[in-house]
């Protein structure tokens, strides 16, 4: 039933998604002089690899869901041999290169910011944060389930069903997140 309820508030999340994708194109459709003007202030190299990073992050952290459907909560073997990493060890990463992303998607605001793309600049900047700040704002909540599911599994005396669906649960709401950044990365960023 937990990954029923997920899957149907994912849904809802991704018509929160739609949404502004809808109004993302809709103002670029009025203004495309606007666009082609702002979009040359964007660091495509670097956002290609921050989203590099988050991409990868999915990977680690469906490794880590294996581990869970093993009962391997943590590793058995040296922390360099990542074959023998559990869940802990693939979620800790996961978590890392969230954090990364978050810091670099900081770290990009700060430059545009810098070279004048602000909300109340125009409605490219508005448009650009609204998409990008929520989607950050979704991922920082991810980041605070993997706190959430490594905490229960350092408390817990024994690694139990309930603690696996949990990571499980955790992981499709990662995945959405990457998917979503996929589409944002590739709508502003890509198209041009």
């Amino acid at each position: 039933m937990v990954s029923v309820g997920t899957i149907i508030w994912l849904s809802s999340e991704l018509m929160f998604f739609a949404a502004l994708f809808a109004a993302y194109f809709t103002i670029r459709a009025v203004s495309p002089d606007l666009w082609a003007q702002e979009t040359e202030k964007l660091n495509v190299p670097f956002s290609t690899v921050n989203t590099a990073i988050l991409v990868a992050s999915s990977f680690a952290c469906q490794w880590g869901v294996f581990a869970a459907e093993r009962g391997q909560v943590g590793r058995t073997g040296s922390v360099l041999n990542v074959a023998k990493w559990g869940l802990r060890e693939w979620f800790i990463l996961t978590y890392i290169m969230g954090a990364v992303f978050i810091g670099g998607q900081a770290l990009e605001y700060a430059e545009l910011i810098h070279e004048g793309v602000t909300i109340p600049s125009s409605a490219y900047g508005t448009m650009f944060y609204l998409t990008t700040g929520f989607h950050g704002l979704h991922v920082t909540g991810g980041l605070i389930a993997f706190l959430f599911v490594l905490g229960r599994t350092y408390l817990a005396r024994r690694f139990t069903h309930e603690q696996a669906v949990t990571a499980i649960v955790v992981s499709y709401y990662w995945h959405f997140v990457d998917v979503v950044w996929i589409g944002l990365f590739f709508t502003i960023y890509v198209i041009k």
